[in-house]
């Protein structure tokens, strides 16, 4: 159990508790993955085996979670398994979350997004130089996945971007990014720059200075990117939701703990501008715990 904050969803629910599991495998080659040991494993029957679908989503509901995420590892690789539980979840009333590099053909992308209530969107840079030698990808069809969720589904939809020193950080590199998004999926899409730390394969560079957060979370807001956000470090002003009409506080985050909550009916309560996303009043303050489940004691 996580708070949606932790996936990063901050204008999904937020203050609700989310259940999130994976599997194994991924479709990518992120020399810098976070995640390499699950990343990289081929044990992916085992889960399956343990946890059927009917029984993470009635864990979800035992458990008074809003959500359950599919995260860890690339969704796209278990797609009927996450399509599965996504329905199973859908009878109980409990909503999905897909925590994805958007890396996935047109036709599998329709199915699965249609079953998605939200997608946290990895956009691991802005060229495909940088797809193709640190994550063994490619641009072009991550971009095309950003556009069919914002243009084509029901699906709330917001992007992170992990910035590592170097390589995919420099001010031309943001301006492309955020000015893309604005053009493209329009101003209301949040998006979450996130601190790197050495993993995996890159091990030689250092952590990603808060200073290069807050020089793209500038970047982002003067390109008209309504909502974005720092992660991975300490930093209040980064992790809060501003009215982007009166710039007053509607959201206040201790990491992924709520500390200010001033909507009212998903508007601001001091102009009455509406926030975009999906809101019901604040459900509780989950803090930074992470609490394991062991879905036996469910069964």
């Amino acid at each position: 159990m996580d708070p949606v904050e932790k996936k990063p969803l901050f204008h999904f629910l937020p203050g609700t508790p989310v259940l999130s599991f994976g599997t194994a495998g991924c479709n990518l080659g992120c020399k810098f993955c976070q995640n390499a040991d699950i990343s990289h494993s081929r044990e992916m029957d085992t889960l399956a085996d343990s946890a059927s679908p009917e029984l993470i989503a009635k864990t979800a509901k035992t458990l008074q979670c809003r959500s359950v995420a599919f995260t860890y590892n690339e969704p796209a690789i278990f797609h009927e398994y996450a399509v599965e539980t996504a329905t199973a979840c859908r009878k109980l009333g409990i909503k999905t979350v897909a925590v994805t590099a958007g890396y996935v053909c047109a036709e599998p992308r329709k199915e699965f997004y249609a079953w998605m209530d939200a997608a946290n969107v990895d956009l691991k840079g802005f060229t495909e130089e940088f797809y193709k030698k640190y994550t063994d990808s490619s641009l072009q069809p991550v971009l095309d996945t950003l556009i069919y969720i914002k243009k084509e589904t029901s699906t709330w939809l917001e992007i992170t971007t992990l910035l590592i020193p170097g390589l995919n950080d420099s001010d031309k590199e943001l301006q492309a990014l955020t000015s893309w998004i604005v053009k493209n999926l329009g101003q209301d899409v949040p998006l979450h720059f996130t601190a790197f730390h050495p993993a995996y394969k890159i091990l030689d560079l250092p952590p990603t200075p808060i200073s290069t957060l807050r020089k793209a979370r500038e970047i982002a807001l003067a390109n008209g990117i309504r909502y974005c956000y720092t992660g991975n470090a300490e930093d209040p002003e980064g992790e809060t939701t501003f009215c982007h009409s009166c710039r007053k506080k509607l959201i206040g985050r201790n990491w992924y703990e709520l500390t200010e909550w001033n909507l009212k009916d998903g508007k601001c309560k001091f102009c009455g501008t509406a926030c975009a996303g999906f809101f019901e009043p604040a459900a509780g303050n989950w803090g930074s715990k992470r609490l394991p489940v062991r879905l036996s004691d469910f069964a």
